[in-house]
């Protein structure tokens, strides 16, 4: 057999008749599992069996990812057609198993990442050695995209991990390092160098011969039991009553994953496989899989890498970074900046209060080094990179400035005046405000060209979502600069136009109105909280009301120059008010809210919300109570899509899945219109307008978009 060099490997053997196998595709950003992939690794395995004169073969990379998943772009164009997609996975597995099965070693040399595909294309080798190297991850992730493993991970993975640690890997894509693999079996072996990784690889195809794999030895025992062990039992019970639990039923793909173990573990490998292709071919054609690739990949991909930023503007560079307010804001932008490698100029009234922001870094790196995560050498270099200071003047060479102070428009008039008076002309200015429009105020600029809102979300270092706002005379220069700050730091932004509350705060504030309206009108406080949770928000209205505090939105309602606002936020004000001035139930900070918090011991909904609301309604049904949290919220996106504060659909959909938690499987909150199905969704609205109120109007271009059957996309 001759070396082959094409657009997907390299494949070389030895004199020592052992074959190489090194993925490099070229054409792809990283090496994928893709049906081009597949196709010609299958063809030369054959063949590498066919010759006799090959010992066995190598699968290595010649990149520094081994292999990270499958090609989401291919995945996402199938499952229209189920009948075909099932037998070109049944191909798939069946020549895969005639190589596996062939008697001919295959050895997995893992020298980076393999995840999902990535990781089954290690499962059909008879032996895996990775390099001990921390940065590499293992895992498969495929739940997280609504799918399962279809490359036999599914079924193999009990085989090699038992089934409760395989629930585990599958169900939450966990990912781990190469000793964690190791030690719960995934892997056989580790190496320390490249060198080492091929060294041993060869050693174990001249020692195995004729290898076979854990799932074709009569003798193998399923670590921990099987299914019908009294282990695997109780596994897959105490699983399904988590899942139902966790999921409420909102992800096929977990469900199915647990079905692929439960009915194929106790067949053959191949049976077990066919049941494996049929699940993933299920999910392929659902929606939710659909949504969840679109969503949480694609499109996440492209705000990832800037595609929001004005195409005309050259990339703007940002060495060093001026912060203004050391809260628990500004703190956590000063982290991931100075972690992204900038020069931070931390600024506070005290000393003291900036030296407390710096030190939030500094707790933050203090626990990444106990978990063995950093270095106090890296953690030193990353707090060098921040200054703490009162001196206004030390913004003087910053290229970005972030204000991040409490949501004043006066004291932020004050700081934005004094700063500009030392900044640079050309240099970009940004408020992390939250509600106040950017328009408003650009007017104590002197440069509003350059003006724009940054909007972090809390805690900073672990929300991913950064809100762009542009303002009335904000000009593309600093678009770009945000758009390539955000990058910069590794969060995804999405570029919206100036609106009180912008988009997220705006949308978002629809889901907490409308969860304490429905307990004003005698809807019981713990079914608000329990259906918004089992309709897919990660938490309930209420709950979210008492962390931010009630108090924080009478001051943003009270701060709020608007005149004739809409009756919805006067009427949550009013009862914020009540709360807070009548009851002293002012936020969690304060162990009073919508809850009790008493010390030691589990929050607990206040007694006194029965009695002050008395219950006399007559939808007291699940479906009323969760269409409604979801509606409101899908209802006031496309109010931000139609006056133009929202750029598109997909910017909405990320903004609400990354920024507030709104449900993945759906799509975000406008391809939840979609997912209803857009006539249901208007018909249904239609209903509640008269039984709830006028909030719920169906605005016209939508009523229009379902009389023409259109889709929430096609706008």
């Amino acid at each position: 057999m001759e070396n082959i060099k094409n657009d997907l490997f390299e494949f070389e053997v030895g004199t020592d008749g052992i074959g190489v196998l090194s993925i490099n595709q070229i054409n792809n950003p990283t090496n994928l599992f893709s049906t081009e992939f597949i196709t010609a690794y299958i063809q030369l395995a054959q063949d590498a069996i066919a010759d006799k004169n090959i010992k066995g073969v190598i699968i290595t990379s010649a990149r520094s990812m081994f292999m990270p998943g499958a090609d989401l772009r291919e995945l996402q164009n199938m499952g229209n057609n189920p009948k075909e997609q099932f037998e070109t996975t049944m191909q798939m597995h069946q020549a895969l198993r005639a190589i596996e099965t062939a008697g001919k070693p295959f050895v997995a040399a893992i020298n980076g990442t393999a995840m999902g595909g990535g990781l089954e294309l290690c499962l059909t080798c008879h032996h895996r050695i990775v390099l001990n190297n921390v940065k590499i991850k293992l895992g498969f992730p495929e739940a997280k995209v609504g799918l399962l493993p279809a490359g036999g991970g599914n079924s193999k993975a009990p085989y090699l991990l038992g089934i409760q640690n395989a629930l585990m890997y599958l169900l939450q894509g966990k990912e781990v390092r190469p000793a964690q693999a190791l030690k719960d079996g995934l892997v056989d072996d580790l190496a320390e160098s490249q060198e080492e990784l091929i060294e041993k690889s060869k050693a174990w195809i001249l020692a195995n011969s004729n290898p076979v794999q854990p799932w074709d030895n009569k003798k193998y025992r399923v670590p921990g039991g099987d299914v019908w062990s009294a282990n695997g039992v109780q596994t897959l019970v105490g699983a399904a009553g988590n899942l139902g639990k966790m999921a409420h039923g909102n992800y096929p793909a977990q469900n199915y994953i647990m079905k692929v173990i439960h009915d194929g573990l106790p067949m053959t490998i191949d049976r077990a496989l066919e049941i494996e292709a049929r699940y993933f071919t299920k999910l392929l054609a659902s929606k939710e899989a659909k949504n969840m690739i679109r969503t949480g990949f694609m499109e996440l991909q492209k705000a990832k890498k800037g595609i929001a930023r004005p195409k005309t503007e050259p990339k703007y560079e940002i060495k060093k970074l001026g912060i203004l307010g050391a809260g628990m804001m500004g703190a956590g932008i000063a982290y991931v900046s100075a972690k992204a490698g900038m020069n931070v100029v931390l600024k506070d009234v005290t000393q003291e209060g900036a030296e407390k922001g710096k030190a939030y870094s500094k707790a933050i790196l203090d626990k990444a080094i106990s978990k063995k995560r950093s270095t106090p050498e890296k953690a030193e270099a990353l707090l060098s990179r921040i200054e703490a200071t009162t001196d206004p003047a030390a913004m003087k060479d910053c290229d970005l400035v972030i204000e991040a102070v409490f949501e004043d428009p006066k004291l932020k008039a004050i700081v934005t005046a004094e700063t500009e008076a030392v900044l640079g002309k050309d240099k970009i200015y940004a408020s992390n405000t939250s509600t106040i429009p950017i328009t408003e105020l650009a007017k104590a600029s002197s440069r509003p060209d350059n003006f724009i809102g940054i909007h972090f979300f809390s805690p900073v270092e672990k929300m991913p979502l950064v809100e762009i706002i542009v303002g009335e005379k904000t000009e593309a220069k600093a678009i770009a600069a945000a758009v390539d700050y955000t990058v910069a730091i590794g969060k995804i932004p999405i570029v919206v136009n100036d609106s009180r509350g912008f988009y997220t705060s705006r949308c978002f504030g629809t889901f907490v109105s409308e969860g304490s309206f429905m307990v004003e009108e005698g809807v019981p406080a713990a079914m608000v909280e329990n259906v918004s949770k089992a309709e897919g928000m990660a938490v309930g209205p209420l709950a979210v009301i008492d962390e931010v505090t009630l108090t924080l939105g009478l001051h943003v309602y009270e701060s709020d120059p608007t005149l004739n606002k809409p009756a919805f936020q006067e009427r949550s004000y009013k009862m914020q008010k009540d709360l807070v001035e009548n009851h002293d139930r002012k936020g969690k900070k304060w162990g009073a809210g919508f809850y009790d918090y008493p010390k030691g011991m589990p929050k607990k909904l206040w007694p006194g919300l029965a009695e002050k609301y008395n219950s006399n309604v007559d939808y007291l049904d699940k479906e009323t109570v969760g269409k409604r949290i979801l509606h409101r919220q899908a209802i006031e996106a496309f109010k931000c899509l139609e006056e133009g504060v929202l750029n598109s659909v997909v910017d909405g959909d990320l903004g609400s899945v990354l920024g507030w938690g709104f449900p993945i499987f759906t799509g975000g909150v406008l391809s939840y219109i979609d997912f209803v199905g857009i006539q249901t969704f208007v018909a249904e609205c239609d209903d509640f307008t008269k039984r709830f109120g006028e909030r719920f109007t169906v605005p016209d271009k939508l009523r229009a978009m379902s009389e023409a059957g259109k889709s929430i996309h096609e706008y």
